[in-house]
């Protein structure tokens, strides 16, 4: 690890931080340290990050604005990869919107309105970067990513910068390739349309408007912790097997929003882990119905 950190120290790709604690870097404010976190300063420097993590056979994990996450209590060992502020670039050219993987998912939809242009709309409350919507094709209110995405530039973990195309993408319900394929989204161009900017706004108004109502977004979350099963909603399964308000340790079942879980103050992520388990048990004895969680689980426990 030594000669890894004089090697990235010599490449001069950024800031390179050790035993840092993850926590604060998520929406759940959950999570132990990183043997190293490293925020590349540009493109170039990221590959080169990744290039010398390859030669040093270090195992590294990228996370954007840390929703959708939860990391362990034990952390994550190797290198954790966090995109600068030279990766929230944002262009519109047209209909065409290109964007930076670190960019805020809602301030590229409130910009897009700006713009007049339609198609995002249905992102308005979804929290996280344009990255993390990418890999996850995050969607709600009936769209997702895959409807607007052209294409998106992926750094391997080559250090080879590919360019992607929504086929290749492979789409599905919050799924893609890339969940497979080791890769971080650099890039993303969304191809939008002109609209009205009056009604474009309103429905962002009111879709934000509905999350701030239905959803416990001031407090520590991550989103959605279950996928939505076929035909159903996972809110309401777990909310009519009994489970709302349900507490372990300092994390709770979201009162206002059955498949929310909040951190109240000092939450572990085996408080986190242990409400999920709960969830996925009753909700399949009650239902018969299996939960898949949306919220990615990292680290060590």
């Amino acid at each position: 690890m030594h000669q890894l950190i004089s090697d990235l120290q010599a490449a001069q790709v950024g800031e390179i931080l050790t035993n840092e604690k993850l926590a604060p870097y998520t929406t759940w404010k959950i999570g132990g340290p990183a043997d190293l976190l490293i925020i590349p300063e540009d493109k170039q420097k990221l590959a080169a990050t990744v290039r010398l993590l390859r030669q040093h056979e270090t195992p590294w994990t990228i996370i954007g604005r840390g929703s959708n996450l939860l990391i362990g209590d034990k952390g994550i060992r190797g290198a954790v990869i966090k995109l600068s502020r030279d990766f929230e670039n944002l262009r519109f050219e047209g209909e065409t919107a290109y964007v930076g993987g670190a960019y805020s998912f809602i301030k590229l939809t409130v910009m897009a309105g700006k713009e007049g242009l339609t198609g995002l709309e249905f992102a308005g409350g979804i929290p996280g970067s344009v990255g993390g919507a990418v890999y996850m094709n995050a969607g709600a209110h009936g769209s997702d990513v895959s409807r607007i995405l052209k294409q998106a530039e992926v750094l391997l973990d080559t250090g080879e910068l590919i360019t992607m195309r929504n086929s290749d993408l492979q789409y599905a319900y919050r799924h893609s390739v890339l969940h497979t394929l080791p890769g971080i989204v650099t890039e993303a161009v969304f191809e939008l349309q002109y609209g009205d900017r009056k009604q474009i706004a309103s429905a962002l108004a009111a879709h934000k408007a509905r999350r701030l109502r239905t959803q416990p977004l001031q407090l520590a979350c991550a989103g959605s912790v279950f996928r939505n099963p076929e035909g159903n909603h996972a809110a309401k399964l777990i909310e009519e097997a009994g489970l709302k308000g349900t507490m372990i340790g300092e994390a709770v079942i979201s009162p206002l929003h059955a498949n929310f879980i909040v951190n109240t103050g000092e939450a572990s992520a085996e408080d986190v882990l242990a409400l999920i388990a709960l969830a996925q048990r009753t909700v399949l004895e009650k239902f018969g119905v299996e939960l898949q969680p949306e919220v990615l689980v990292v680290g060590e426990r």
